[in-house]
């Protein structure tokens, strides 16, 4: 089950499994996104989250993890908050940026993946901050869709930088990282946002990668609240952290946390869709 470098191999059928895991995440967030608005609080969609998880026969991921634990089913981080930000009673404002991160078990299996999302009109936020959605949602799909049989792990690295990076001055935090993916939320190999092509586990069939870009709109220094979680910029600038967990088949990258499994945004890079039909 496991290759070189304590990566674990999957199966299709496990493959499988995780998809279905990873369809729970990916509705879930969907459900989010629609929810978000003005005067909404971040306690009330992280209960829509865990209603509907659970709902689903699953299990939140997020919930209980790690020391001291998580205390809740979803992450919610508002404007400087990079990643980790934990729901309460904080109530969205029009023009907020609030990234939602979501993982699910099913069957003992993880799916992971985060969007953020504007607060009211999309029209109303500002020009930069919404520059920011668009370069890193962009430099996600790029890092997926630089995922080859025989790559190695840093190719998706290299493809988020180099877009990031060709785009403007935005910061990509180097302190967090994607990660491999399974039986476990968080597995060996870490999957950093910048770096050379080349190095790191080669990718092989059956190998499951969350790619998860955290940009922001200045430096990349992070601070840890005193909540021991919310991650924030030192100075101040917003962050956006979009994140889809995929498979690697014998046809190519299955994006197993995108309702289309990915088949329409890595058409548009002319890359093969490696899933199958659910």
């Amino acid at each position: 089950m496991f290759g070189s470098h304590r990566v674990q191999i999957k199966t299709p059928e496990q493959v499988r499994r995780m998809r279905r895991a990873g369809l729970v995440v990916g509705r879930t967030l969907e459900l989010l996104r629609t929810a978000v608005r003005p005067g909404v609080t971040t306690g009330a969609l992280n209960a829509l989250a865990e209603e509907h998880i659970r709902g689903c026969g699953a299990v939140p991921s997020f919930l209980g993890y790690s020391d001291p634990p998580y205390p809740a089913s979803i992450c919610t981080s508002v404007n400087d908050e990079v990643v980790h930000g934990i729901p309460g009673d904080r109530v969205l404002a029009e023009g907020d940026l609030v990234s939602i991160d979501c993982g699910a078990i099913l069957d003992g299996w993880h799916g992971d993946a985060a969007i953020t999302v504007p607060v009211g009109d999309p029209a109303s936020l500002d020009a930069r901050a919404a520059e920011l959605l668009r370069v890193t949602e962009e430099a996600l799909w790029r890092g997926l869709a630089a995922a080859r049989l025989g790559g190695r792990v840093t190719d998706i690295s290299s493809a988020v930088e180099r877009f990031v990076h060709g785009e403007g001055t935005f910061g990509i935090v180097e302190d967090y990282t994607g990660h491999g993916i399974g039986t476990e939320m968080h597995m060996e190999p870490d999957v950093p946002n910048y770096g050379r092509p080349g190095r790191g586990p080669r990718l092989k069939q059956g190998v499951a990668l969350a790619v998860e870009p955290m940009v922001t709109l200045g430096a990349i220094d992070t601070d840890l609240a005193e909540d021991d979680w919310t991650v924030l910029t030192r100075d101040g600038s917003w962050a956006a952290h979009f994140e889809h967990t995929f498979a690697l088949t014998d046809r190519g990258v299955w994006v197993l946390t995108a309702l289309d499994g990915g088949r329409e945004r890595l058409a548009s890079l002319g890359v093969p869709f490696g899933g199958e039909a659910d």
